[in-house]
């Protein structure tokens, strides 16, 4: 229950101060974009542990979206794996689709610490 308690503060817009409503192909899209951009930073800086943070978040948003939506947790997983994967390439490509993404999900992320 307090998982559910900070994943959904988490999504909490700033002006509204209600909970945004994410789906799950969204949030696999983002856990599957910051997975990739944190394996490709690394952890050493600064900006790699953000990422870290937000590829933690975004997985456990989509694992919480799939419980909600029926899905089970291996196809969940498998969805993730598949998403980083696709990730990977794209930003290793330089895809300017991705990266905006990207930067859109890290700016959905709450400040995790």
């Amino acid at each position: 229950m307090g998982l559910t308690i900070a994943l959904t503060l988490g999504l909490m817009t700033a002006a509204q101060q209600q909970p945004a409503l994410i789906s799950y192909d969204e949030a696999v899209r983002c856990a599957g974009l910051t997975q990739a951009a944190s394996e490709l930073e690394g952890g050493e800086s600064a900006d790699g542990r953000a990422l870290f943070d937000a590829a933690l978040y975004w997985s456990l948003a989509a694992m919480q979206a799939a419980t909600t939506s029926g899905r089970s947790t291996t196809a969940a997983e498998a969805d993730q794996t598949r998403a980083r994967i696709a990730a990977v390439r794209q930003l290793s490509a330089g895809s300017a689709e991705a990266r905006a993404t990207l930067l859109r999900c890290r700016q959905k992320t709450p400040h995790l610490g």
